[in-house]
């Protein structure tokens, strides 16, 4: 539906994913009825490297239980937050180091 698709944009907008000019460039192209993914649009800050892409992470500040790490790695992987909340509690239930790398990335990982 063009209205959860444009909220969706909005959304974006507001946790700092878009730019101004990306996200009424992504409204006018909604709104125009182009198919989505006719055109690709990166949405990841990063370069393509590891290093760069390390760089554009973000904590959520929309998608957080804790401190937003899920969140934030589920926006610049394409993986479902639930996902990392899920190998974070079996780290730390199993190797008892998933608390310890979720908190140091809660300390060294600046928010969006």
């Amino acid at each position: 539906m063009i209205s959860d698709e444009i909220r969706r944009l909005h959304e974006l907008h507001q946790a700092g994913a878009l730019t101004a000019a990306e996200f009424e460039q992504a409204k006018a192209r909604v709104l125009s009825g182009a198919a989505p993914g006719s055109e690709k649009v990166s949405l990841n800050k990063g370069d393509g490297t590891l290093a760069g892409d390390f760089n554009a992470l973000r904590r959520s500040r929309v998608d957080r239980w804790l401190g937003g790490v899920c969140g934030g790695l589920a926006l610049a992987t394409n993986i479902d937050a639930w996902v990392w909340r899920l190998l974070f509690a079996l780290f730390t239930i199993t190797f008892g180091f998933g608390a310890v790398i979720y908190l140091l990335m809660w300390i060294f990982v600046p928010e969006e």
